[in-house]
């Protein structure tokens, strides 16, 4: 594929490319369109054959020349691990007798936070970039591209190039200049924040609560969120998606990204939370326990993150996709936005149909959540 002087080339792997050249593209702001992340997936068999997530990187470069353009893209054999769901449209796909899979998928697998999705040094090869993922569809047979949880700065250049935006809730916190947590819980009403801190004393009545970075992260720690991430992912999705190995060359890679927080009980660990550090958020992924304290979920997963997020002097806090128990705990509904391609003609205004129902019934419920927050009403 080709534009000008430009060449479109898909590529096997993220790791088939430089990694300098690739995280030049991607910047430092975002952790998880890192060449250090993306490898560490491919490198572990999260992503790759068996998945259901073949790595389709596309890039975009002149002759000889450095990367211009880059997007994390991948096969995908079914909607699994997405967190923006499509399965109502492949069920109708397949009974008007179409093959909705493989479709392509540029985005960060298993990863529900927002971020780039167009790795561009200039914003001037957006479109050929979009338009080689059309044509790969084409060329292929692949029903439909999809992006997802795209940055509020570059969902304009997925609908100039015409593709379908579709608007979902997250809950997010965000700090307004807090310099303590005690900061935070004065923007609310005087029964939540007597409630939150109920919450946080009862969390850690008898539990020591530990973080940690980079090397401070030790094959120990590893193990043991590894035994909490195998029971959150037995218990939601039957499988979990990432590897042991993953978790390894996650802190080898990236390792000062990485925010570890643990629950221990005599010195054990019985539950912990992972987040990722970015430019101006906190990330918070992945869960788990192997014993059930109550408020413990909270203490690590959300108040901890403020707590990090306040010390790191970030600006959010996204806490992954769901839950509006976050709602009363001072995460606040936010946008989040995805966009999608589709190939046939017909089926293309068909989900534009169902997009303009949809998005008026998500903006009335985010509009009433935004009302049902903790905080003060003066």
């Amino acid at each position: 594929m080709s534009d000008g002087g430009l060449a479109a080339r898909v590529g096997g792997s993220v790791g088939a490319f430089d990694r300098g050249e690739w995280n030049a593209l991607a910047g430092t702001d975002n952790p998880f369109v890192s060449h250090e992340f993306l490898t560490a997936l491919e490198d572990s068999g999260s992503v790759g054959p068996g998945t259901g997530w073949q790595p389709t990187p596309l890039v975009i470069g002149e002759e000889g020349g450095p990367l211009l353009a880059a997007m994390p893209a991948y096969l995908k054999g079914h909607s699994q691990g997405e967190y923006v769901f499509d399965h109502g449209w492949a069920d109708a796909y397949e009974r008007a007798g179409g093959h909705y899979y493989p479709k392509l998928q540029i985005a960060v697998p298993f990863t529900p936070a927002t971020g780039p999705r167009l790795l561009l040094s200039d914003q001037a090869y957006a479109a050929p970039l979009l338009a080689a993922a059309e044509q790969l569809c084409l060329q292929n047979g692949f029903s439909s591209a999809h992006a997802t949880f795209i940055e509020p700065g570059q969902q304009a250049l997925f609908e100039q190039a015409g593709w379908m935006l579709r608007s979902d809730i997250q809950f997010h916190w965000h700090n307004r200049g807090f310099a303590t947590f005690d900061d935070f819980l004065a923007t609310l009403a005087s029964r939540k924040r007597k409630d939150l801190r109920k919450e946080r004393a009862a969390a850690q009545a008898g539990v020591e609560i530990r973080r940690f970075r980079g090397d401070g992260i030790r094959p120990e720690h590893w193990d043991a969120f590894w035994q909490f991430y195998q029971d959150t992912g037995a218990r939601k999705w039957g499988t979990p998606y990432l590897t042991r190995e993953a978790f390894d060359l996650l802190g080898e890679r990236m390792g000062e990204a990485l925010l570890l927080v643990l629950g221990l009980q005599e010195g054990e660990p019985i539950a912990g939370a992972l987040n990722f550090i970015g430019g101006d958020a906190l990330y918070g992924r992945y869960w788990g326990c192997t014993r059930d304290v109550r408020f413990l979920h909270f203490e690590l997963c959300y108040y901890q993150a403020i707590d990090a997020a306040i010390e790191l002097g970030l600006a959010r806090v996204e806490a992954g996709a769901q839950g509006g128990h976050k709602l009363a705990r001072g995460y606040e509904p936010v946008e989040t936005v995805s966009a999608h391609w589709v190939a046939n003609v017909g089926f293309r205004e068909a989900v534009a149909d169902f997009l303009d129902r949809e998005r008026g019934g998500v903006a009335a419920d985010r509009n009433y959540l935004a009302t049902r927050g903790p905080f003060r009403k003066d």
